[in-house]
């Protein structure tokens, strides 16, 4: 290490030490045991450019290890991502661009957002997938137009996340030879010594993955991690692990290499002991040496030119292989042609009743003849979920072309990965299990809702009605777990046409994910669906009268029971409208105007009717109206018994209507 780096790295040391004092709040400890770390991988081997920080094929960095987020903003502040040092100063505060830890999106620079422990050690998994399959589409004889590595910083906690057990597990399968993580193996917790708690060989487990396990024994050598990285990237057939042997709070004399550098300032002393330590002026804080900044500044001028490079080559690109060009330009768009929007086959299911599931696999075969780029799969669970796609290939190690990824029995990894291929660019990933596996997922699907991702989800046997297996796969409380994570929409279809809306809003949303809830016993084709349920809810079936005594509100597989209810209520001589309330988020996005025509404020008799828990419909229900919901697990019995036994019969909507009408 030169008399310049060691100034460089030290820099970044103090930045995230008066940083986090400035805030007192924050993590000193592994900004500066792992600045060697960091300077290393971005001085000498990121590919990226500051000025284009979403250029195409820039190398990936993603700190999995957030808590350590000054780490991170002290490279953009240097690199010149337009993060200022008076934001380096606001650290943690209101509005400003350095959150406690990365958000994406909201921090220019930061691929992902990370803090939650192993998931961005997954999304950088579905990263690296994303890379070798746009590597596999586009690439042609002298044009590596998508040719990037992707980097991980990660630390005990993430090695101990079951989510980064699964996608360790998934990267080494499919040979991702382009995924390299640094493990900051300093051997430190909140709670003390990872030997407390953490005494297994990290190494052998990777190794036993299918990866490349390399050691940098002191992780305050440039030299030493600088082979490290060399040797991964020689390495096209395994990812690679970098163990690299850190010291928590380096340099701090009173706390290095222990747990009270990892979660709190330094305090005002022992910043004194440091930079006296480290031979750093103790005056001004916030110091960054003029011979830093040009220091980086020619490192930027660097990477400014390999970013030129590869515009003249995807120039000379484009004018030999048009067609790829105008392909790479779509894929990267988001957009949906026009061709599928047209496409009548969406809306065609005939008279025989389906299982939502169904239809959902038939829309998503012409979605993939439209879109090239759908790429996804289940939890081991495609036969059921009906997601595989048929005339795609499976994605696999021996063959990069595929778009049916095998998660394996992995739901939180194929949360987490999925978001990372989306995050990538240039794909338009999805995954699926049962509604109930959700609860395995919940981490991965919020934070893709933090992120605004439009991944898609595709959750089946999405109630009591699956029956046989019994209460442990019936999901009760999961819907109201999905809604209740902002900026979700969660669509639950009743037929074909309204899955196949549900899938049209799915793919054309930018701005966040989506779960479709599907059955997986068969239901009714119904008249008067369609395109209306992109408006979340609709009056699928008017009263006889000129105002409806009652509304009954059904989503997904209830509402052809509440249809058939209607039919006797009104033999009765009840005027009742039903609504099929598909999404509640999209229903309450329209126009006050809209809502007014559906649900009356007038009609204050009301009935929702949904086979889960009744919790987030209380607005719906009007003064005088009732949900029946499920308050309980369910059983094992076949699916229709149970049904009924819980009261979701057209005899039990019926009797409760009348009560509701007769108060």
């Amino acid at each position: 290490m030169n008399a310049i780096e060691e100034t460089a790295v030290n820099t970044i040391r103090f930045l995230a030490v008066d940083a986090v004092e400035k805030a007192n709040s924050g993590h000193p400890g592994l900004p500066m045991g792992g600045a060697a770390v960091g300077y290393t991988l971005w001085s000498r081997f990121l590919k990226h450019c500051p000025d284009s920080p979403d250029w195409p094929d820039r190398d990936r960095f993603i700190l999995s290890a957030g808590h350590g987020s000054m780490l991170l903003y002290a490279l953009l502040h240097l690199f010149d991502y337009g993060l200022s040092l008076d934001e380096i100063k606001n650290f943690r505060q209101w509005g400003s661009r350095t959150p406690g830890h990365p958000e994406y999106k909201h921090t220019p620079g930061v691929e992902t957002t990370t803090g939650p422990l192993g998931q961005g050690f997954a999304n950088a998994v579905g990263m690296a997938m994303a890379e070798r399959r746009l590597a596999a589409e586009f690439n042609r004889p002298g044009f590596p137009i998508v040719d990037h590595h992707t980097y991980v910083y990660a630390s005990d906690g993430c090695m101990m996340e079951g989510v980064a057990s699964e996608a360790a597990s998934l990267a080494g399968h499919h040979r991702l030879g382009k995924l390299i993580c640094f493990y900051d193996d300093n051997k430190i917790t909140i709670d003390g010594k990872t030997g407390i708690t953490f005494t297994e060989d990290v190494g052998k487990r990777f190794e036993a993955y299918g990866w490349q396990v390399l050691k940098v024994e002191q992780g305050n050598s440039i030299e030493d991690l600088t082979k490290a990285v060399n040797e991964a990237k020689e390495e096209t057939e395994r990812p690679s692990l970098i163990m690299v042997c850190t010291e928590i709070g380096c340099g701090s004399p009173g706390k290095q290499g222990t747990a009270g550098a990892h979660g709190a300032p330094l305090g005002a002393e022992e910043v004194v002991e440091t930079k006296k330590n480290l031979g750093w002026p103790l005056e001004p804080d916030f110091y960054v040496p003029e011979e830093v900044y040009e220091h980086f500044a020619g490192r930027k001028q660097e990477l400014k030119a390999k970013k030129e490079q590869w515009d003249k080559l995807f120039s000379e690109y484009s004018s030999k292989h048009p067609g790829l060009a105008e392909k790479w330009d779509q894929w990267f768009s988001g957009k949906v042609p026009d061709q599928l929007l047209n496409d009548g086959r969406l809306w065609d299911f005939g008279d025989k009743p389906d299982a939502t599931r169904g239809s959902s696999g038939k829309v998503m075969q012409v979605l993939a003849e439209h879109l090239p780029n759908l790429i996804g799969g289940s939890a081991d669970l495609g036969a059921s979920t009906k997601t595989f796609l048929k005339e795609k290939e499976d994605f696999q190690p021996d063959n990069r072309r595929g778009n049916n990824i095998h998660f394996g029995v992995r739901e939180h990894a194929m949360a987490a990965i999925v978001s990372g291929i989306m995050l990538h660019g240039g794909l338009r990933p999805f995954g699926s299990t049962f509604l109930v596996f959700f609860d395995y997922m919940k981490p991965a699907v919020r934070l893709a809702a933090m992120m605004g991702l439009p991944v898609v989800l595709v959750y089946t046997h999405d109630s009591i009605a699956v029956g046989e297996d019994g209460p442990t796969h019936q999901p009760i409380e999961h819907l109201s777990n999905l809604r209740s994570i902002p900026n979700m929409h969660v669509l639950r279809p009743a037929d074909g046409r309204e899955t196949a809306a549900s899938w049209l809003h799915a793919i054309q949303r930018r701005c966040g994910p989506t779960a479709l809830i599907c059955s997986r016993q068969k239901l009714p084709q119904l008249d008067n669906t369609g395109e209306d349920a992109l408006k979340g809810g609709y009056i699928l079936a008017r009263e006889n009268g000129k105002t409806p005594d009652l509304i009954i509100i059904a989503s997904g597989s209830e509402l052809h029971l509440a249809l058939q209810a209607q039919k006797e209520l009104e033999d009765k001589g009840y005027s009742i409208r039903v609504v099929s309330m598909v999404s509640r988020e999209l229903f309450l996005a329209q126009d006050e105007a809209y809502r007014e025509t559906v649900l009356p404020s007038s009609v204050e008799c009301r009935m929702i009717v949904e086979a889960a828990l009744p919790m987030g419909w209380e607005g719906f229900t009007g003064s005088k109206g009732k949900v029946i919901g499920l308050d309980d697990f369910g059983a094992s019995a076949p699916g229709p018994e149970i049904m009924e036994k819980r009261g979701f019969s057209v005899a039990s909507i019926v009797g409760n209507a009348e009560t509701i009408l007769k108060r």
